[in-house]
């Protein structure tokens, strides 16, 4: 956490694979324009949707006077995963965002947030990524395939729902403040 004339400012990674809803995750909540570095696909196998993230996303969300939460999301996409260390540098926490609808991206998840505890034994949750879909897997079931101990957070998630984002933001929130304490 650092600690600037005005607030305290935390920074925390959205990571996860491909088209697992991490651009849309930070547009729902931020408080500015997201700086975002969307580019066109090129890849007809990744054609699922016209623009992917190719450096990172960052958003910011005021909590009040004390305290400033700076979101950086990566790209999800494997070629792109030099950023990784890059963003995860100096966060003092982490969401995976994982595609619910998905289980051909499920182990590429658990590598992804197995990357990034490498990079930085910071607390971190599990955001299952689009709840709202008829074929998404339930949280639990999710867990299972994720091989995930009871004591990680996972939470349902719709990305472009700002009650579903604000709750999984104030659960790691609330795990970096503990941590922060000890």
């Amino acid at each position: 956490m650092e600690n600037d004339a005005r607030a305290l400012t935390v920074k925390m990674v959205v990571t996860g694979p491909f088209n697992a809803g991490k651009t849309e995750f930070i547009q729902t909540v931020s408080e500015i324009d997201v700086v975002s570095t969307e580019r066109k696909i090129s890849s007809d196998a990744e054609r699922v949707k016209e623009t992917t993230t190719v450096a990172m996303d960052f958003g910011r969300i005021t909590v009040d006077d004390s305290l400033v939460l700076y979101l950086f999301g990566t790209p999800g996409q494997k070629r792109f995963d030099f950023m990784w260390e890059i963003l995860s540098e100096g966060m003092l926490g982490f969401i995976v965002m994982v595609d619910s609808t998905r289980p051909e991206t499920f182990q590429e998840a658990r590598n992804i947030m197995e990357a990034f505890r490498a990079f930085s034994p910071t607390p971190y949750v599990v955001a299952a990524s689009k709840q709202d879909l008829p074929d998404a897997w339930e949280v639990e079931d999710l867990r299972v395939a994720l091989r995930l101990d009871e004591g990680v957070p996972m939470l349902p998630c719709i990305s472009t729902d700002k009650e579903a984002v604000k709750t999984v933001l104030l659960q790691l929130l609330e795990n970096i403040l503990i941590e922060l304490e000890h």
